[in-house]
């Protein structure tokens, strides 16, 4: 069905342009208070609409609001704000084709917490995608990591893209027997219950007119929609095939922020990216596992004759 692509398509799209709203948010709003209100106009948003199914499904809520917290944890506190204070510092192209990481380590995590066999992707994809990192991370110049170190915008964008990856884990690891827009709205309340007291400690002053569009792009787009949009993807095309559109994350924020923001595409933005979405691409499309020949009968047979 040609038409179902246009849901993680435009989901895609809606992530790129927040990373763009990341860089344009920087010196108008703080970190802490966009990664807030963000949830608190997603809430504003949602509630008319979920309140009363929720409602019903309250008892299986209560039963797993602590598997919900972690989720929020993960995927909307620390992968929001992670990246929030990258963009600090790092330019949207850079943050997108870092966030780009997130399904390359999502394949590796399920390796070790779902037990799931390594495949031949997920190895050669990983050493070809931690080269690419090396190129990008030392603008070029790969060595300079021992000697300057990692960037500490680079290091927020590293936490953002591992948060978010292992949210995606346990988020399949964990059957709570609750429909996606319970899932959703519970996790939202409880993002909005972890941010408030770190809100409140770190910035705690009301935003000003000149945030509210960015305020609302974070919050009803990226926060609202685009989870609704991931969904009917997911039902119409499979898990994996929408997987495969997160590839094209880097391509759309790198490209809104060439035309938007008037940055640069440099050759390490090119190899080390380039280098790292293919690795992230071998990861998805290599399935065949790694399979081990075992040498212990014929040893054992050695040792017999002898």
């Amino acid at each position: 069905m040609p038409l179902a692509f246009v849901f993680p398509f435009s989901c895609i799209a809606i992530w790129a342009g927040n990373g763009i709203v990341s860089k344009l948010a920087v010196g108008v709003l703080s970190p802490a208070a966009l990664a807030w209100s963000r949830w608190v106009v997603a809430a504003c948003i949602l509630t008319p609409f979920l309140a009363r199914r929720v409602w019903h499904v309250r008892d299986r809520l209560r039963a797993s609001w602590l598997q919900l917290a972690t989720l929020a944890l993960l995927g909307m506190v620390l992968n929001q704000t992670f990246g929030y204070y990258a963009a600090q510092t790092l330019g949207a192209t850079e943050i997108g084709l870092m966030m780009g990481l997130t399904p390359l380590l999502t394949v590796l995590l399920s390796i070790w917490l779902l037990r799931e066999r390594p495949t031949w992707g997920a190895v050669l994809g990983g050493v070809l995608s931690l080269l690419g990192l090396a190129i990008l991370l030392g603008h070029g110049e790969p060595a300079r990591l021992f000697t300057q170190g990692i960037h500490i915008g680079s290091l927020y964008m590293l936490l953002s893209a591992g948060t978010y990856a292992l949210y995606s884990v346990l988020l399949k690891k964990w059957d709570l027997g609750l429909d996606n827009w319970s899932m959703l709205y519970g996790q939202v309340l409880c993002s909005l219950a972890l941010l408030t007291p770190f809100y409140l400690l770190v910035d705690g002053q009301w935003p000003d007119s000149q945030a509210l569009w960015l305020i609302l792009y974070a919050g009803i787009p990226a926060s609202a929609l685009s989870p609704w949009l991931w969904m009917q993807g997911i039902f119409l095309l499979g898990a994996s095939r929408t997987a495969i559109f997160m590839n094209l994350l880097p391509v759309m924020t790198a490209g809104l922020a060439i035309t938007l923001l008037g940055e640069r595409l440099t050759s390490y933005h090119l190899i080390g990216g380039g280098l790292t979405l293919l690795g992230v691409l071998l990861a998805q499309l290599l399935l065949k596992p790694v399979v081990l020949r075992r040498r212990a009968p014929l040893a054992m047979a050695a040792c017999q004759e002898d």
